[in-house]
Order: structure tokens, then sequence, then C-alpha cells
């Protein structure tokens, strides 16, 4: 195993998922709840197994297609993200 990468990779996810909604949500209910174990283990789950979805059907998606028609596809998705973003602040400027 590639320890360095192991590293790297929890390193980037770790900090990209600083203030997340899903943290925003654990930190609500635990406060509101009797069991912060309970909220803890729902979460954790919870995270799991969207990560473990997201690798399964991401690596699906990569044997079926070929890698140029993926980045294609991420590119005209980036692409399409920041036209609508910029869409939308010039019509909250214009109003």
């Amino acid at each position: 195993m590639d320890w360095h990468l192991l590293g790297l990779s929890f390193i980037t996810v770790f900090l990209s998922e600083l203030g997340d909604k899903s943290q925003l949500a654990a930190i609500a209910l635990s406060s509101r709840g009797q069991s912060t174990r309970a909220v803890f283990l729902g979460t954790a789950c919870a995270l799991l197994l969207t990560s473990l979805l997201g690798a399964v059907f991401g690596g699906a998606v990569a044997e079926l297609l070929p890698t140029s028609l993926l980045k294609a596809i991420a590119a005209v998705g980036f692409a399409i993200l920041g036209i609508r973003l910029l869409w939308v602040n010039r019509e909250s400027q214009v109003e």
C-alpha cells in the first residue's frame, strides 16, 4: 500500500469536508438529542456508505465509458455550472 498516497488523499478529503452540511447537521442533531454516540455512529455510517457508493459507481462508470468521454462530460458539466453561476449573479445585480 502506498502510505503517502493514502495520507495525501485523507488530508485532501478531510480539509475539503470541513464545514460541510453533513457536519452542520450532525452538530444540530447532537445538540438536541440525548445520545451523541448515536448521532456520531449514524453520521459516520452515512458518510462511509455514500463514499462507498461513489467509489463503486464511479469505478463502474469508468470501466464502461472511455476516459475521453468522461473528461468531455465533466468539462461540459463544469462549463454549464460556471455559466449558470455567472448568469445568476448578473440577474441579482440588475435588480
